[in-house]
């Protein structure tokens, strides 16, 4: 059972919206994020990505970058840039933006609802995970959580598909939205307040689970601050709004997945022509003008200039029911090229790969080859058929396999632990 839970949302007056939303704090380094938030002194970059505030070289684990992120939230309240809803409330959270041409210029849309989770679900796995985290990371998110008392990002989840849930986001985005603007980036974001949340929290309840889609550091950390305040609580009654953790729901065929495509920075003392030989001698490789890999199982990839693609004997690759991580291409790519052909140790660590999301294109594998060698692949993107299973097995999927777009805003509603 799925609870589902509404709340009393910090959220922007309508006519700023579209000044304070901005992108989550992991899509952007610091340059990036500096960029994004010049000249916007209202951005919720202020709040998620503090170290913009701050010289570029402080340690972005210095007590200094929690304290600015909570100086700049609460002045947003307090110049009442961000008000409080005045009853608890779900809401419906629509996106949708346009693909490049090289990405094949499809318009991608996608419509959940806001609300809070619980932190016992996610520790019980009925919220299920398919990543592991990293402490940095986990740390400096629980201590953001706790600096704020807020927050600040909700995590994407998932669920499977449940026709009432359908049938009430269809009626209610049919009614006067809240929030409806295009940011600079061309996403289109639209939101709407839920009326009576009671047939949502109701139906959630039919559901026996969620997935974390994207959010894995924003769930462990809000559910590890969670923890914290129960401890420090000698009254705890678990009614306490910090047993719940900001969320947006979506259900499956409402998303869409990108590839997480690889490059390598070096070819591991091989040629060129030799790295082709060596992945002729397992896989079919031809040479190709499309780089986007057709199947599971084929990996696109860029080379001294040129697009290769890869097939690996059907034969040789294991069932998604019998085995549902190593059907993974990203799982057959590391276990059939990157380890055994280009030495790759450690994904989560070895510094001579890097990770290139979908929405970047497979231009931007293309200038990193040209500019720095190495090669780059192409990857077909997970499905959600293959997330939902992975989780569904307690197992973990490789680091940066999936890319989800669009991106949640952060700053649109904010959820505090009191």
């Amino acid at each position: 059972m799925l609870r589902v839970n509404p709340f009393h949302a910090l959220r922007p007056t309508p006519e700023l919206a579209s000044e304070v939303a901005s992108v989550p704090y992991d899509v952007c380094d610091r340059e990036e994020a500096v960029k994004l938030a010049e000249g916007k002194p209202r951005s919720f970059l202020h709040v998620v990505r503090p170290d913009i505030d701050l010289p570029a070289d402080c340690d972005p684990y210095a007590d200094e970058i929690y304290e600015t992120a909570k100086k700049n939230f609460q002045k947003l309240i307090e110049d009442e840039i961000l008000i409080r809803e005045g009853e608890p409330s779900l809401y419906l959270y629509r996106q949708e933006m346009t693909l490049a041409p090289e990405l094949g210029g499809r318009v991608l849309a996608q419509t959940g609802v806001v609300g809070c989770c619980h932190i016992d679900d996610y520790n019980n796995n009925v919220i299920k995970k398919h990543e592991k985290t990293r402490q940095d990371k986990e740390d400096d998110r629980t201590r953001h959580v706790l600096t704020l008392n807020a927050n600040a990002g909700p995590v994407f989840l998932l669920h499977k598909n449940e026709a009432s849930i359908q049938a009430m986001i269809d009626a209610g985005v049919k009614e006067e939205p809240l929030y409806d603007f295009t940011a600079v980036d061309g996403v289109r974001h639209t939101v709407w307040r839920i009326e009576d949340p009671e047939p949502y929290v109701q139906a959630y309840r039919n559901l026996k689970a969620a997935y974390v889609a994207d959010g894995h550091h924003r769930s462990a950390s809000a559910a590890r601050a969670g923890a914290e305040r129960r401890k420090a609580n000698p009254n705890h009654t678990g009614n306490e709004e910090y047993n719940w953790f900001l969320s947006v729901l979506f259900p499956a065929d409402e998303l869409n997945i990108l590839p997480y495509n690889r490059y390598v920075k070096d070819l591991n003392g091989l040629s060129a022509e030799q790295l082709i030989n060596k992945i002729g001698a397992i896989a079919q490789v031809e040479k190709d003008i499309d780089p986007q890999p057709r199947t599971t199982g084929c990996f696109g990839m860029y080379v001294d200039g040129q697009w290769y693609s890869i097939t690996l004997p059907a034969q040789s690759i294991p069932s998604a029911a019998d085995d549902p991580i190593g059907n993974l291409d990203y799982v057959l790519l590391y276990d059939r090229v990157l380890a055994p052909i280009l030495g790759i140790g450690d994904i989560r660590t070895d510094k001579r790969i890097d990770f290139v999301g979908g929405i970047r294109g497979t231009k931007e594998l293309e200038r990193r080859v040209n500019q720095g060698g190495g090669v780059a692949f192409a990857m077909h993107p997970v499905t959600i058929k293959q997330l939902t299973a992975v989780s569904d097995a307690g197992e973990i999927m490789p680091p940066k396999s999936t890319w989800f777009e669009p991106k949640l805003r952060s700053g649109l509603l904010v959820h505090t632990l009191d």
